[in-house]
């Protein structure tokens, strides 16, 4: 049986090296009343054979507790779900290292604010996810394409690894209105290339 946090953190590392290698980068952030927060960056080929190489944003300490429901009076500290954040970019167009803190504020915002992250929600940091960056927000994916979930010892909950979509906030504000599901369709539809980090906004007319 899993005892501690540190365990189930051992596993989830584990399984990002199983799947995308060693990391070339990492970066701790540790916030007043919350765990440490840690984010890894893989370099490695995308998905396919097209042989183009991507940088993967990975966060580790997310899952070390389950996600609570705010309304819940009393937290269950082994039950609910666990996750963690994956973001994946195209390298050389902008500086995107500097999306180290505000992904872990995402990481952190379970702990700090009682959010459950969860597939189609939306997340918002405040300011641009690295220089330059037309997004301040993202939206969480339905995971399992990149990293598989990772099961852990009964009755915890897996681990899953959300993909993390960066949005223009004229798209933010549409998916507001229409829906997780609509906005990614609309992106579909145009062939937006969701991992340039200088990209513009779909339209949305």
């Amino acid at each position: 049986m899993l005892g501690r946090m540190s365990d189930v953190l051992a596993l989830v590392e584990a399984r990002l090296h199983t799947t995308f290698g060693k990391p070339d980068a990492r970066a701790a952030v540790t916030f007043l009343g919350a765990d440490r927060i840690e984010v890894l960056r893989f370099t490695g080929p995308g998905e396919g054979n097209s042989g183009e190489h991507v940088v993967r944003y990975v966060t580790l300490g997310m899952s070390a507790q389950p996600m609570a429901d705010p309304t819940s009076p009393l937290a269950d500290p082994v039950r609910g779900p666990r996750a963690e954040l994956v973001l994946t970019v195209r390298p050389g167009r902008a500086d995107t290292d500097k999306v180290l803190r505000p992904l872990a504020v995402l990481a952190a915002s379970p702990q700090v604010e009682g959010l459950v992250v969860e597939p189609g929600a939306s997340l918002d940091t405040g300011e641009p996810l690295w220089p330059g960056a037309p997004f301040t927000s993202v939206l969480v994916a339905e995971p399992g394409g990149l990293v598989e979930d990772l099961e852990l010892d009964a009755p915890m909950d897996p681990v899953r690894f959300l993909p993390l979509l960066p949005m223009t906030p004229n798209e933010a504000a549409w998916k507001r209105v229409q829906g997780a599901a609509a906005l990614e369709e609309r992106w579909l539809r145009h062939g937006t290339d969701l991992r340039d980090p200088l990209r513009g906004g779909v339209p949305l007319g």
